[in-house]
């Protein structure tokens, strides 16, 4: 921590070739490989076709099997026809692939099949064949309090004292329209007791949903400044205080919102919160931080009225490999103009992923986002390094900021891909996928702050390179092992986890 040497030329060299590859591979795409038809998508009885790539088929039966608890009209939803519709001929493969792609990312299913049956020259009957998941997680939980698995291994040497347990209630389909039902009751090193309900589908159309939830968090350490060396700072620092197992952190919130999803790819949400945070009084002295909350007060209550825009067109929306997502979020946090934790905060996003044939995939990751005013609390200045807003090779470090920007280019080859029988639960399971693939990657950053927040990676261009393998499996399980290099010539291998559950 703390090395504050500029990276050396070599390294540099390495990273221009990456990226050069890369250019290279996304050019030589169009020459790659031959389409073919995925196992999922079965045409039969193409030999009744006349061969006229211009004549159309009439949908005669569009039927679906295989569903239990979902609504029938919650899958029919996601198909982009209906029983009577015409099909040119030349377009069924790609309307097949679409209707398993939205049906698939609805996370509702295990496996979609398409089958399309030619009955004449002119009609077809379509068949979906479906999987469902199981929807009901009574899960225990092991929650890390760090921000991420490689911190809480190197920095606190895997310690069990520094994780939350208890229990995580989740309904994934709770009436059948893809309702989702959270309960949280944690404990450990801080507390947790939550709550939220989401509908995306509470009209006869099928266009407009809500969500609801609220919580109370309390924490018995508390991040209240980043250093020079860009780590987190926490109150207390004395590990017997910590001991006494009292709570410096108190979050009480409640939230909702209006969803609205017209189309197939678009959807918007309308969201209002309200937070109440109270900290230990000590926190926003001068000896610690008294820009904390933007003034000198150890208690601030606040509403966050949001807006955000997700457009998602992508193969597979938990391990995306061909398509295009993006959005947009605007957040107006306090209803004041200046002070305290007054905050406009403009965010955007677009990521494109190309498939480039022979199995091999290259992803296109753009990120920003602007808070104004530019002088902000502490807690409206995270930037990089909190979730998944972080470059790769720098997990180690938060870079605060009230302007960022981040770079992502990865190209991935799938290496293998099999199935393992499970023959324990054959109605819910018979079988677990595993599916790895090789990556190299490249990363560039940026975050600014004002000059009297400063420290050593901010408000100076960042960037990473690296290679490493990601497996994928049952319920979106995504497990990703990653060596990376960035600019100040660190070296190591860095873990992450994604689930569905």
């Amino acid at each position: 921590m703390g090395i504050t040497k500029e990276p050396s030329i070599h390294l540099m060299t390495i990273i221009k070739k990456i990226l050069s590859g890369l250019v290279l591979f996304f050019l030589a795409s169009s020459c790659w490989g031959q389409k073919k038809t995925p196992p999922f998508i079965n045409i039969i009885g193409q030999e009744l076709l006349s061969g006229d790539s211009t004549g159309k088929l009439c949908i005669r039966e569009l039927a679906v099997t295989g569903y239990k608890k979902t609504k029938a009209y919650i899958i029919f939803r996601e198909i982009p026809f209906k029983q009577g519709d015409s099909i040119p001929v030349a377009e069924l493969n790609k309307k097949l692939l679409l209707a398993r792609q939205q049906v698939y990312n609805t996370s509702l299913f295990n496996e979609v099949t398409l089958y399309a049956v030619i009955n004449s020259p002119t009609e077809v009957t379509i068949t979906t064949r479906l999987t469902e998941r199981w929807y009901i997680y009574p899960v225990p939980q092991f929650q890390l309090v760090d921000r991420n698995f490689n911190v809480w291994a190197r920095d606190y040497d895997y310690s069990l004292t520094r994780v939350n347990y208890g229990l995580k209630f989740v309904h994934y389909n709770t009436s059948g329209r893809k309702d989702q039902l959270r309960l949280f009751f944690l404990n450990g090193y801080s507390r947790n007791i939550a709550f939220s309900y989401t509908a995306p589908y509470s009209n006869r159309a099928l266009t407009e949903g809500f969500t609801i939830g609220g919580g109370y968090t309390q924490r018995r350490e508390l991040s209240y400044k980043t250093s020079y060396n860009d780590s987190l700072l926490f109150y207390p620092s004395d590990s017997l205080t910590k001991a006494k197992g009292q709570f410096v952190y108190n979050n009480f919130y409640l939230f909702a919102g209006y969803i609205l999803r017209k189309g197939m790819f678009k959807r918007h949400l309308f969201s209002l919160g309200y937070n109440h945070l109270r900290v230990n009084d000590s926190i926003t002295l001068s000896k610690y931080n008294p820009n904390y909350f933007g003034d000198s007060v150890s208690k601030k209550g606040f509403l966050d009225l949001s807006y955000t825009f997700q457009y998602t067109n992508v193969n597979n929306v938990a391990y995306p490999l061909k398509g295009t997502t993006a959005y947009f979020y605007a957040l107006k946090r306090g209803f004041g103009l200046t002070g305290g934790v007054n905050l406009f905060q403009v965010e955007a996003g677009f990521n494109k992923y190309y498939y480039l044939g022979k199995r091999w995939f290259l992803a296109f990751n753009l990120n920003g986002k602007v808070k104004l005013p530019l002088d902000q609390a502490y807690i409206n200045q995270r930037g990089l390094g909190y979730g998944e807003n972080y470059l790769r090779g720098m997990e180690y470090y938060v870079i605060d900021g009230v302007a960022t920007g981040l770079a992502r280019t990865t190209l991935r080859k799938k290496l293998v891909s099999f199935n393992i029988p499970f023959p324990f639960f054959p109605r819910i399971l018979t079988k677990i996928p595993f599916t790895f693939y090789g990556k190299t990657y490249a990363d560039l950053g940026y975050a600014y702050t004002k000059k009297q927040y400063q420290t050593n990676l901010n408000n100076r261009l960042l960037y990473s390179g690296g290679i490493g393998i990601d497996l994928l499996t049952l319920y979106d399980i995504n497990l990703r092992f990653e060596y990376s290099i960035n600019q100040l010539r660190e070296g190591g291998l860095y873990f992450h986890s994604q689930n569905g559950f």
